[in-house]
């Protein structure tokens, strides 16, 4: 494929959560599996059994291992030379310890059941998070926990619009998906996120960048290896619509029910 560089737009917010790990690494238009290996081991990233974690060539993986097992088993990540791996490197690099927690829970489960033609629900979940998941950080207000009304209720216009002045002031969205960062390489307005709602002290949005980052890395990780993870924990967002995220956000922009639609009623 390619070289995946040139196709991304670093300014946009949505890779506000990779870029500082895509920028320490550096990786050269040529092969960004060696950088990031490199930044890997400068970071001491490491698999749930404690390997050293490295990105490897794709055909390293054994043939009918499941990949995720072969991570768990060996700290290894089976890596293409595509946007695809590329993000799923990057958010390795930026959430370790999340990371971390869902390979344990995947490898587990497929110890326990095996591949199977069907994941389960706990690996649905989980690959749910991995692949289009986004963290949705509120202050823990009254007003807040109306907002994630709002938004599990499909209140958009309340949501996103009427309550637009509390995103950034009282509340962040940070991706997490491989594959939706693949899919914002190519931004459209239906592009929605599986969104874990997280609630915040003071405390946390007084912090920098970085250390919201890590923060949310040790909560979901802590979250994840207490509770496990099940489809009820997200809720969709659409990532098009989040506050200063694209331009054009009038009332009108959240009334296109092709795109925000309303919840459906039993």
């Amino acid at each position: 494929m390619p070289n995946p560089l040139p196709y991304i737009d670093w300014a946009q917010l949505w890779y506000d959560a990779v870029r500082p790990a895509f920028e320490r690494a550096a990786p050269s238009e040529d092969d960004f599996i060696e950088a990031f290996n490199r930044a890997a081991a400068q970071l001491d990233l490491r698999n749930h059994l404690g390997a050293p974690l490295r990105f490897v060539p794709q055909d390293a993986l054994p043939e009918g291992m499941a990949y995720e097992a072969f991570i768990s088993a060996t700290g290894n990540v089976p890596t293409r030379d595509n946007l695809h791996d590329f993000f799923n490197a990057l958010v390795w690099q930026s959430y370790p310890l999340v990371k971390r927690a869902l390979n344990a829970l995947q490898a587990a489960q497929i110890a326990l059941d095996g591949v199977g033609k069907s994941r389960g629900p706990a690996r649905d979940a989980a690959t749910i998070l991995d692949e289009n998941g986004a963290l949705l950080v509120v202050r823990g207000s009254d007003a807040g926990r109306a907002l994630v009304d709002d938004l599990r209720a499909h209140r958009w216009l309340s949501a996103l619009y009427e309550k637009r002045a509390m995103f950034g002031a009282d509340a962040e969205v940070w991706l997490f998906g491989h594959a939706l960062m693949e899919k914002l390489v190519a931004p459209r307005k239906a592009i929605t996120a599986h969104v874990r709602v997280l609630f915040a002290g003071d405390d946390y949005f007084a912090l920098e960048h970085d250390a919201r980052r890590a923060w949310l890395d040790r909560s979901v990780a802590d979250t994840l290896a207490r509770d496990g993870l099940h489809a009820a924990d997200v809720t969709p967002l659409q990532v098009l619509g989040v506050p200063g995220w694209w331009p054009g956000q009038d009332e009108a922009f959240y009334l296109d029910t092709t795109v925000f639609r309303p919840k459906r009623t039993a």
